[in-house]
Formats: C-alpha cells, sequence, structure tokens
C-alpha cells in the first residue's frame, strides 16, 4: 500500500464526498482519482451514489467524469489494510 492510498483509506472510515477527500488530502484531481481508482480495483472502496446509499455497479462508474458524483466508504478489507500498515 503507497503513502497515498493509506491517507485516502484514512479519511474513509466514514462515507467521503470527492470534494470533502480533496479538500482534506490536498491533493490534484487527477491524482485522487487514481488513487481511488485503485483501491476500489483492489476491492478497499466502495463508490456510492451521491444521492443515495447504494453501491454503484462496476459498469456504470465513469472514472473520468463521475468521480465527482460518488460517495467513498472503504471495504472491510480495505480497512483490515489500512490496520496492517498502521
Amino acid at each position: 500500500m503507497s503513502d497515498i492510498e493509506f491517507d485516502v483509506l484514512d479519511e474513509l472510515y466514514f462515507v467521503q464526498t470527492f470534494d470533502y477527500l480533496a479538500g482534506v488530502l490536498e491533493m490534484a484531481v487527477p491524482e485522487l482519482v487514481g488513487a481511488l481508482r485503485g483501491l476500489y480495483e483492489k476491492g478497499w472502496v466502495k463508490c456510492l451514489d451521491l444521492q443515495k446509499d447504494e453501491p454503484i455497479s462496476p459498469e456504470q462508474l465513469d472514472w473520468e467524469k463521475g468521480f465527482a458524483q460518488y460517495r467513498f466508504l472503504a471495504t472491510k478489507a480495505g480497512l483490515m489494510a489500512h490496520n496492517g500498515r498502521g
């Protein structure tokens, strides 16, 4: 796990918006999107619809344009990986 991934997961013990993460982590948008996408692909983060608490299916995810419309939450596997590193 990279330092960036660790920092992102550290903020995802509770559901957070992309805007919140960008502000708190002070990361460039492409860097944050890349980190979230990598964490998602590892199964460590899930993406939720901004208006609902329902997960967004992989087919519906749009990492190029839609990332600002998602909320993010660490999965159990992500929390375990985060805690194992700390």
